[in-house]
């Protein structure tokens, strides 16, 4: 099991620590009630000398160590921070340089909103895109011209190096890092537990595939984030090329590029993706499943479901929910 280090910095936001945290423990207990013989993952609260300190809103943390006292991890999440970024920043310097080290090592790191200053600061960014809080924008920019800023995206990912633009957006980070140090199957039954929605939002099935979903077309962008939230329709592509202000001969060229796929592979994959959440997690009827993600046809939508997973629709609901996880005590 990797480690993961979880950084407690003074006027943070303490839910940008509390949220990873409890979901990766979640993540955890599911994993030892599976396999009684799992040891316990590794995962610490860590500040910049191991004292006890208060966050926004009069939290008090007790941190488990230092970073110095951290010779290497694998995963870090630094929190948002509240009230003028830069400041905070200058005030531990060694901070910076201790995730600049820690990146050059190996390491994975997840900044949360304004938590991106520090990774600015190291130079992690430098060349690269980068997101942090909306407040912030015109600052950031400012600050460090050579970073690639996304105004209009929540998550940015580029070599390692994860922003969130928001505290909420935390959860679909997590969920994809779950998914990456566990297994899937966990990483659904986090999901279930910690979020109200019947399907893993568009974040983080943006993060589920690395090589596909970092690309920098963003118009391809607007495009994808509109299927994600029309899925249901009825999608004739010509005229959401038309919509989008592209011809379909390009349309198609520069979504094969950046996504790796037709805007069809595209749009079949999303729509299967919510299928196989409703299959697991409500009570509707395969034809009620196939017009709810955009199919008329259902002996069409069960043909394609069965292309892409191995196994009818019906069969993927006996599956999962035969692997439903029941709460026990570890």
């Amino acid at each position: 099991m990797k480690h993961v280090t979880i950084l407690a910095i003074e006027e943070g936001l303490a839910s940008s620590i509390t949220i990873p945290l409890e979901m990766i423990h979640a993540a955890d207990v599911i994993k030892r009630i599976r396999n009684k013989r799992a040891k316990r993952s590794h995962f610490v609260v860590a500040s910049h000398d191991g004292e006890a300190l208060t966050m926004t809103g009069g939290i008090g943390i007790q941190p488990a160590v230092s970073i110095s006292e951290i010779a290497q991890t694998d995963l870090i999440f630094v929190p948002a921070l509240w009230g003028n970024p830069n400041a905070i920043v200058q005030k531990h310097p060694q901070i910076t340089a201790w995730l600049a080290t820690q990146y050059l090592a190996g390491a994975t790191i997840c900044s949360v909103g304004t938590g991106s200053y520090f990774l600015a600061e190291a130079s992690l960014l430098d060349g690269r895109t980068a997101t942090t809080h909306w407040y912030y924008f015109d600052d950031f920019a400012k600050r460090y011209p050579a970073i690639n800023l996304q105004r209009k995206r929540f998550i940015t990912h580029a070599d390692r190096l994860y922003c969130t633009g928001s505290v909420n957006a935390v959860r679909d980070v997590m969920l994809h890092f779950v998914e990456q140090l566990f297994t899937p199957e966990i990483a659904d039954e986090v999901s279930h537990h910690f979020t109200h929605e019947l399907k893993r939002s568009y974040e983080s099935m943006l993060l589920a595939s690395e090589e596909r979903d970092t690309h920098h077309d963003e118009q391809i962008i607007k495009i994808q984030e509109w299927l994600q939230q029309n899925y249901q329709s009825d999608i004739h592509l010509q005229t959401l090329a038309q919509q989008f202000d592209i011809s379909v001969r390009s349309f198609n060229r520069r979504f094969r590029s950046a996504a790796g796929q037709t805007p069809l592979q595209y749009l079949q994959e999303v729509r299967l993706e919510q299928a196989k959440a409703l299959l697991k997690q409500s009570n509707l009827s395969i034809a009620e499943i196939a017009f709810a993600v955009g199919y008329q046809d259902t002996g069409y939508f069960s043909s394609l479901f069965k292309r892409a997973n191995t196994i009818t629709p019906n069969e993927y609901r006996h599956l999962v929910r035969n692997k439903l996880f029941n709460v026990e005590t570890v």
